[in-house]
């Protein structure tokens, strides 16, 4: 019998986010991997967490393996008075390396890096010779002390990656809207995407910026916004072949996610079809 293949593959820790009355699981391969499965692709996860960690129903439908360690990575946010978030990692699962993928889930025709706590080698890029990679960096963009405040911090092995990689997402937060360093990152990608929250995003490919603007939208919680962007973006650029296309179409997925607290609001894809049809009809 034929060993099972993804469609759409994503690599990374998933997390908990602590909450006043507990937490919610969260991560990257969280939101990307259910927004995949929404929109019909056959889905998997390799990820690490402690084994009392319960991942079901909330992955119901997606493949997880989900390799054993001591501790779930954690993450609490604190707020202050004017708004301002302060993020504390409180634990670090075990780091997830090339071996530990199975030699079936290689051949993914689509794969995201979803990095949140440097578990993940740049040199992992390299496994997936047939295989649409996308990354979300944010995990090697982060640095933290010994009480765990996180700090941003410059992306040192990005080249390893990008050798490998056609699209880069990040937020323009990720790097402190630092222009400098967005044009640093355009030219060495072949696709980077800039999300920026409510003003949509930009797309830049063989030299040329082009700005989409974000679905109007009532936002309740932007929680994961990102990530649904990312396999959105992904999944549409590996059916169109069309960079800008994918960035219209990864905007207004991600415009569901905002209007639910956590991932309630990650759409279908019929859902999707229809509030494109009627952004073409407005």
């Amino acid at each position: 019998m034929k060993a099972f293949c993804p469609d759409f593959l994503v690599i990374g820790h998933v997390t908990k986010d602590l909450q006043e009355d507990g937490y919610t699981i969260g991560g990257t391969v969280t939101f990307a991997s259910l927004t995949a499965r929404n929109l019909g692709q056959r889905t998997a996860v390799v990820t690490r967490a402690s084994p009392d960690l319960e991942l079901n129903p909330i992955y119901q439908g997606i493949e997880v393996l989900c390799l054993p360690s001591p501790v779930t990575s954690t993450f609490q946010n604190l707020y202050s008075a004017n708004g301002t978030r302060t993020q504390y990692l409180r634990a670090v699962a075990d780091p997830i390396a090339a071996e530990d993928i199975p030699p079936a889930w290689r051949e993914a025709k689509i794969v995201l890096l979803g990095p949140l706590t440097n578990e993940l080698k740049e040199s992992i890029a390299r496994i997936f010779p047939h295989s649409l990679i996308g990354v979300t960096p944010q995990g090697w963009m982060r640095r933290w002390d010994g009480d765990g405040r996180v700090f941003p911090k410059h992306w040192e092995d990005a080249a390893e990656v990008l050798d490998y990689a056609r699209v880069v997402v990040f937020s323009e937060d990720d790097v402190q809207r630092d222009e400098d360093v967005i044009q640093t990152y355009a030219r060495q990608a072949e696709i980077l995407v800039v999300t920026m929250g409510a003003r949509g995003a930009r797309v830049y490919h063989r030299g040329e910026v082009r700005h989409f603007p974000a679905f109007e939208t009532v936002e309740v919680d932007p929680t994961g916004a990102g990530d649904v962007f990312a396999a959105a973006y992904l999944i549409e650029l590996a059916r169109s072949g069309d960079p800008y296309a994918a960035a219209h179409f990864a905007n207004c997925v991600a415009s569901f996610v905002v209007e639910k607290p956590g991932t309630e609001g990650i759409p279908s894809l019929e859902q999707v079809e229809e509030r494109l049809a009627k952004r073409i009809g407005s």
